[in-house]
């Protein structure tokens, strides 16, 4: 059952509240001690996200320092490669690994079976974090969506433009899009499954939706992510499904209109007077402070923060960054930046120093 008082749940209902509510993305990560010290138990970090205790324990840290209104369960965007059987490591200093998808057989070797049973960890993850939470603060669970993970199994580890990703999908359409069915499907039933385990909200993070045509965007981004929408909202309608389309620019509008997502979350790069008039109007919008200011801190941070809430102070609002924390960040500065917001705009953190 969500939380329909916590002020995630009302501002993603389309509730304009003051102050807005807020979480960060990778709020519970490496700039973290606490974090440090729990990654250091576990060699693997793939072990580290399939074991409850610990990735709980990595869920509620932030909490517990800057009493957050969420807390995002720590997982990975790729445990459903490793939950439909394809080969996957994380190397330290390196990032992830997969035995790349070349070909329809690759496809074909995939086996959605298991899924479940290999993710039952992480929904006993949800289930701990949700017994150790306040009721005033939701816990939102999450997934990769479709493209991304899909462009992630193709091209074997990350890049700066998913060439082998975007060839696939143009020389193998039928085998991309029995791809990317196999994600929407894997993907649908782990989504339900946080929610059944306790999650109030769940986002879909789309982080390579800015490498794509118009033409692309259609099939890869907005019909399976319409399709894992409509099928979480008809088994858990009350749940909000928060879409995150990262530097889609233009395509942002159509991927609102077109997935039937509840709220939409905003890149540093989105102008925040554009936002408020062509997205705010349609749903409720997150982000979207550059990452980079909250290493900074201090006069710069602050000045940013001020414009954010102010151009969507107006309507439903979820204050949060236009991507994850940065590793180098100081703990400190996460502390003033929640201090700004709750304070906004006559609060103590607002006087000039």
């Amino acid at each position: 059952m969500t939380k329909p008082n916590a002020p995630l749940v009302r501002a993603l209902s389309g509730e304009p509240c003051t102050p807005p509510p807020m979480w960060l993305m990778r709020q519970a990560g490496r700039y973290l001690p606490e974090y440090r010290a729990v990654r250091a138990e576990v060699p693997s970090f793939l072990d580290l996200c399939l074991d409850p205790v610990r990735a709980a324990e990595i869920t509620l840290q932030p909490i517990r320092r800057y009493g957050f209104d969420a807390a995002i369960l720590f997982s990975d965007i790729l445990v459903i490669p490793y939950a439909l059987g394809q080969q996957i490591a994380f190397v330290e200093g390196e990032g992830p690994r997969l035995e790349p998808i070349t070909t329809d057989q690759d496809v074909a070797r995939l086996d959605a079976g298991p899924a479940a049973d290999r993710l039952a960890p992480i929904s006993e993850t949800v289930s701990r974090v949700v017994d150790a939470l306040p009721p005033e603060i939701a816990l939102i669970g999450f997934a990769g969506a479709p493209w991304t993970v899909a462009s992630y199994m193709i091209e074997g580890r990350g890049s700066r433009d998913w060439d082998r990703a975007r060839h696939f999908l143009i020389r193998e359409p039928q085998a991309f899009v029995r791809l990317s069915d196999l994600v929407v499907r894997s993907t649908t039933d782990y989504l339900c499954r946080q929610i059944e385990a306790g999650a109030d909200v769940v986002q879909l993070f789309e982080s390579n939706a800015g490498v794509l045509s118009d033409d692309d965007f259609e099939i890869a981004v907005i019909a399976p992510t319409k399709a894992i929408v409509t099928a979480v909202k008809k088994a858990y309608p009350q749940i909000p499904v928060v879409g995150f389309p990262r530097c889609a620019g233009a395509l942002i509008d159509r991927y609102v209109r077109g997935t039937g997502i509840d709220a939409v979350g905003l890149d540093t790069t989105v102008p925040l007077d554009w936002a408020a008039q062509q997205l705010q109007n349609q749903c409720p919008v997150q982000g979207n402070l550059d990452p980079l200011l909250l290493v900074e801190g201090g006069a710069k941070m602050r000045d940013r923060v001020d414009r954010i809430m102010a151009a969507f102070s107006k309507g439903p609002f979820v204050f949060n960054l236009g991507h994850g924390v940065i590793k180098t960040t100081p703990p400190e500065h996460v502390a003033n930046l929640v201090a700004l917001v709750r304070s906004w705009p006559d609060g103590e953190a607002w006087r000039e120093e």
